[in-house]
């Protein structure tokens, strides 16, 4: 285990859980308020972070811990890149579902359970909490928490990745993760769609309806991209039911063209330096919707947009690349109170770009009381993640 200090923060890495234990135990009187780092790739979500004393860096908390391909499983430690894990299971002819646009920069397996992040495959496959079927987590004074196992049925006592899931490191460090795998399709490939949101909504619920599971389901940039993966003779016969459904043959994509597409839904996720990045979460079918007010409400307020929208699961993602921090502040308040007649709910994910003090959670939601009360039987001293969530928590 490393140690040093900075100014008056001490710095922790340790790499084993039972090291990370012995240094939550010992610290729990002199260094109260605690911070949980990664690979830094969400440093910009949520609230400004309080000062803390200790600062517990998990990145040489990594590695696979067991790995038996016939079980479609694997325990992994939570500091591991999701990008490692994939390289490492892909030469067994598995992987993780889950195709998270941070994983490509180095997100670690605790970091994307922390900030609930996903990608465009959980249409198909969840988010990575779905994925998830037992975590073992360390508490403030170094007590050991675990749920689940190996085996997918088994679910005993608290649901860890639900609880977990977009906690921000405010409950406890994530350990170990034991995940559910799916093998590698044999063939994959992208129907690409000229389409604007209001039609690509339309059209890619007639898709859902109809039965074909596609793999992903994005509308970015005037494009619908529908992606099926499986047996290429299922795959093509997929990709020409869309065709029919849309009344046109489209693009077909597939092998770096594929990928190319797909990371321009990417790029609108990540941002770059100065960009704000919003998160907006409706009713699925409200997708056309939430994007006429985002076109509308950009031109209002002198600012740029680019936006996503993944159709079957309500999730939308704006990235704000041009417009000073006042003009942006006041988009967001014009899009929050336009959300609030879909009773959908506002987020910033990334806060470059908007001014110091911003709200970045917006209303609270009425399960705040459940997350107090969840904060105070897993971390009572409030040790966790001091501001990340404020106000809510």
């Amino acid at each position: 285990m490393t140690v040093s200090i900075s100014g008056t923060e001490l710095h922790s890495c340790p790499a084993t859980p039972a090291e990370l234990q012995t240094v939550l135990a010992d610290t729990t009187a002199s260094h109260p308020k605690v911070r949980i780092t990664g690979a830094g790739t969400a440093v910009e979500w949520g609230a400004q972070p309080l000062p803390t004393d200790l600062v517990l860096d998990t990145r040489a908390l990594c590695g696979i811990v067991r790995y038996n391909p016939a079980d479609m499983t694997v325990a992994v430690r939570a500091g591991t890149p999701l990008s490692h894990l994939q390289r490492e299971l892909a030469a067994q002819g598995q992987r993780v579902a889950f195709d998270a646009p941070r994983a490509e920069v180095g997100a670690t397996i605790g970091g994307l359970i922390a900030t609930a992040d996903a990608g465009p495959a959980q249409q198909a496959y969840g988010t990575l909490r779905d994925l998830v079927i037992g975590m073992t987590i360390v508490l403030a004074d170094g007590t050991v928490a675990r749920s689940g196992g190996h085996v997918i049925k088994n679910v005993a006592g608290y649901d860890l990745a639900k609880l977990f899931q977009g906690s921000l490191g405010t409950l406890g460090v994530v350990a170990e993760v034991v995940l559910r795998l799916h093998p590698l399709p044999r063939a994959s490939a992208t129907l690409r769609l000229t389409r604007t949101a209001t039609d690509a909504v339309a059209l890619g619920r007639r898709v859902i309806a109809g039965a074909l599971e596609p793999a992903a389901l994005e509308w970015c940039r005037d494009q619908l991209l529908v992606r099926f993966e499986g047996g290429r003779g299922g795959v093509d016969d997929r990709l020409a039911a869309v065709a029919r459904l849309a009344g046109e043959p489209g693009d077909v994509l597939r092998g770096e063209e594929e990928a190319a597409a797909w990371q321009l839904v990417h790029e609108v996720a990540l941002g770059r330096p100065d960009d704000t990045v919003l998160r907006i979460g409706t009713l699925p079918g409200q997708g056309g919707r939430i994007i006429e007010v985002v076109e509308a409400l950009a031109a209002r307020c002198a600012v740029e947009a680019d936006a996503t929208t993944s159709i079957g699961v309500g999730a939308h993602t704006v990235r704000l690349c041009m417009g000073d921090p006042a003009a942006r502040a006041r988009f967001l308040t014009s899009l929050r109170a336009e959300a609030a007649g879909l009773d959908a709910l506002v987020t910033v994910r990334r806060r470059d770009g908007l001014p110091d003090g911003t709200d970045v959670w917006g209303p609270p939601p009425p399960t705040v009381p459940l997350m107090r009360a969840i904060k105070q039987q897993f971390d009572p001293a409030d040790r966790f993640g001091a501001g990340r969530l404020a106000p809510w928590l």
